[in-house]
């Protein structure tokens, strides 16, 4: 991977955002059964274990830093107890969303020194979504968690490939991106773009 390509992972209207995680990941799920819950938890496990980072059980500030919703129509997060309080102005958020026919949306809150502080994701499970596995989707977003990639960066090309079994894993590449942007003399929060540069001379 060029650094012009990661570069454009993490540019979103003409900006260059690469931010990590600052914090262990402590990720609550909505509106999926029991079975699919440990399915998400074991992407996260796996994401985690792989780019060395952490979790835990909870977020000593905040319980749960990671919150996904699993939903069949946008005005089900009007109905949610106190969301609008997560997601600043959520009623006008969820029209846009309608408005495009959006079927996924993850919003990032950062501390102090641009770290992830906690991330909302939304899955309007549509057509398209629902025909993935469950595993093949909950290891795709707990990749898209980890980093402020653009909404973009995934839609042509997933991040997941397939070995000659059969059995669907994460792209060298993108493993490798995650592993460098996770090394420990690398900033948490990067807006110059020649970050990338330093990216790429990591993989």
């Amino acid at each position: 991977m060029q650094p012009q390509q990661i570069e454009a992972l993490f540019t979103r209207d003409g900006a260059y955002l690469c931010a990590r995680w600052g914090r262990p990941l402590s990720p609550l799920v909505f509106g999926v059964e029991d079975s699919t819950l440990a399915t998400i938890k074991g992407a996260f496990e796996a994401v985690c274990a792989m780019t060395g980072h952490k979790m835990a059980e909870t977020d000593p500030e905040l319980g749960a830093n990671v919150m996904m919703f699993f939903i069949r129509d946008w005005d089900d997060l009007l109905v949610v107890p106190d969301l609008d309080r997560l997601i600043d102005g959520l009623m006008p958020r969820v029209a846009r969303l309608k408005a495009a026919g959006a079927n996924r949306y993850r919003a990032f809150r950062f501390d102090a020194d641009g770290a992830i502080k906690a991330c909302f994701v939304f899955l309007r499970m549509d057509a398209a979504l629902a025909s993935q596995p469950a595993e093949d989707l909950a290891l795709v977003q707990a990749v898209q968690v980890m980093l402020t990639w653009d909404e973009g960066a995934f839609a042509e090309t997933s991040p997941l490939g397939q070995l000659d079994d059969g059995r669907v894993v994460l792209r060298p590449d993108v493993a490798a991106l995650l592993r460098a942007a996770y090394d420990p003399v690398m900033p948490v929060a990067a807006t110059d773009p020649s970050h990338a540069l330093r990216l790429s001379a990591r993989m």
